[in-house]
């Protein structure tokens, strides 16, 4: 590899909007408690129209008008999903809602007189705890932040590295999102540690591994911003590895967060150079095939995203043709344990992306929990299944997915800001379906459900 390595360059259009959120006029907006202009300036600052952000977290144009004037917080799941979608970080939306504070800009500062009533009403900081998304991982968010901006010191841990970041993935696999972030600071201190050391291709690998990790968490509980960051250390330290399945993970996951940060076009073409590279492999060994195949599956997902309907149904077509010869349970510690029904899981996606409720239950009509063997992937097809559900008018049907989820996998509900607007949603438009109080209940979305 010639030249220098360094980090890779950053988007004009994205520093701009990194910018934004470090402006005098942001820090009014907190200083005033105004969550929606907030809102506003994140969505007119990418140039979208109000349906535009409507389309994005599911709801009319005239729903983010009202949003965007409104200064009270009336719905805690839409928030949450405006906020990620436009890329309001997590402090600001929390300093906003007025339960902690942040250094000023000019003579702009949250007031202590707000935070007080804040305190003073402890129905309204539960409901702002929960619209920052901070009301469980707070500290443990914290600890991410304070980790990628400078790296803690080595844990001096006696276990064996890949034994640890084993662990690691079987608390994701297994839906315990907030073990998982209360050992990542530590594991990616000592990759960096090994990787200093060694300087070998290894350790590279493995210190990409876990920042992909690291963003597939981040992801989930809709932390974007840093979730940008650690795909980006995963794709450095993956070119410095020289592992092409390792690279492709990496950008599967940068992908990703692109995708969620409004950027499918950006994406798309991350996921197409990562699809090339796999395949030059040659696809000989069952590892290479697998990892093609998931990586058509992202694609086809990013693509019907961006309402390329042509090339999300040709990619998801591909990817079952590539997945037909691969075992129904993937071997322990592969790199894509992609299974033939985990394509399912993925056509069941594209369709529901493409607006075609029908399709996407009849794409899953075949699927079934043990078929999958962590709890994260079975919660995950019981939410997919939801959404189309949900798409199609069906509350009850929703309801018993959402459910199902919550039972194999309780984070998939409480920490996607997306699948729990749509629980949410359940909840205050039927609440006489059956289901609906019980996930009220178990979702802890007693705040934002009529009655409350």
């Amino acid at each position: 590899m010639g030249g220098p390595v360094g980090p890779r360059p950053v988007e004009g259009a994205v520093q701009l909007i990194d910018s934004l959120w470090h402006s005098p006029k942001v820090s009014a907006l907190v200083a005033a408690h105004d969550v929606g202009g907030l809102i506003k300036v994140g969505r007119t600052q990418r140039g979208w129209r109000q349906a535009d952000l409507g389309a994005r977290v599911g709801c009319s144009a005239s729903t983010v008008c009202r949003l965007e004037q409104s200064k009270r917080v009336t719905d805690v799941d839409l928030v949450r999903a405006a906020a990620a979608a436009v890329g309001l970080p997590a402090h600001l939306l929390a300093a906003a809602c007025g339960f902690i504070t942040i250094p000023a800009v000019g003579r702009t500062r949250v007031t202590r007189d707000v935070l007080r009533d804040v305190e003073e009403d402890s129905m309204r900081r539960r409901t702002l705890l929960a619209v920052a998304g901070l009301a469980a991982p707070a500290g443990l968010l914290a600890g991410m932040d304070s980790a990628l901006a400078s790296m803690p010191d080595p844990t001096g841990s006696p276990l064996p590295f890949d034994q640890r970041v084993a662990a690691a993935r079987a608390s994701f696999d297994a839906g315990h999102n907030e073990r998982l972030l209360r050992v990542l600071p530590g594991l990616l201190a000592d990759g960096h540690e090994g990787a200093r050391r060694t300087r070998g291709d290894l350790a590279c690998a493995r210190l990409s591994a876990v920042y992909s990790l690291a963003s597939q968490v981040l992801v989930k509980v809709g932390r974007y911003d840093q979730a940008r960051l650690t795909a980006d250390r995963a794709a450095l330290y993956a070119e410095l590895s020289d592992a092409p399945l390792v690279a492709a993970a990496a950008a599967r996951e940068l992908g990703i967060v692109l995708r969620h940060q409004g950027r499918p076009d950006a994406a798309r073409v991350r996921m197409a150079e990562a699809v090339s590279r796999v395949e030059a492999t040659g696809l000989k060994t069952e590892a290479q095939a697998s990892a093609y195949a998931q990586m058509l599956c992202t694609t086809s997902y990013t693509a019907a995203v961006s309402g390329d309907r042509q090339q999300a149904l040709t990619m998801i077509r591909e990817a079952s043709r590539a997945a037909r010869a691969l075992p129904g349970e993937a071997p322990v510690g592969r790199l894509f344990p992609l299974t033939p029904a985990s394509v399912d899981i993925f056509a069941v996606s594209v369709h529901w992306a493409l607006g075609d409720a029908g399709a996407a239950l009849e794409a899953g009509r075949s699927l079934r929990a043990g078929q999958f063997p962590t709890a994260e992937r079975r919660g995950r097809m019981h939410t997919d299944l939801a959404r189309a559900w949900w798409q199609w008018g069906k509350p009850e049907q929703t309801a018993a997915e959402l459910l199902s989820a919550y039972r194999v996998s309780p984070g998939e509900i409480r920490d996607r800001p997306s699948i729990r607007r749509i629980a949410a949603e359940v909840c205050a438009r039927h609440p006489r379906t059956a289901g609906a109080q019980e996930l009220a209940k178990v979702a802890d979305l007693r705040a934002v459900t009529p009655g409350s």
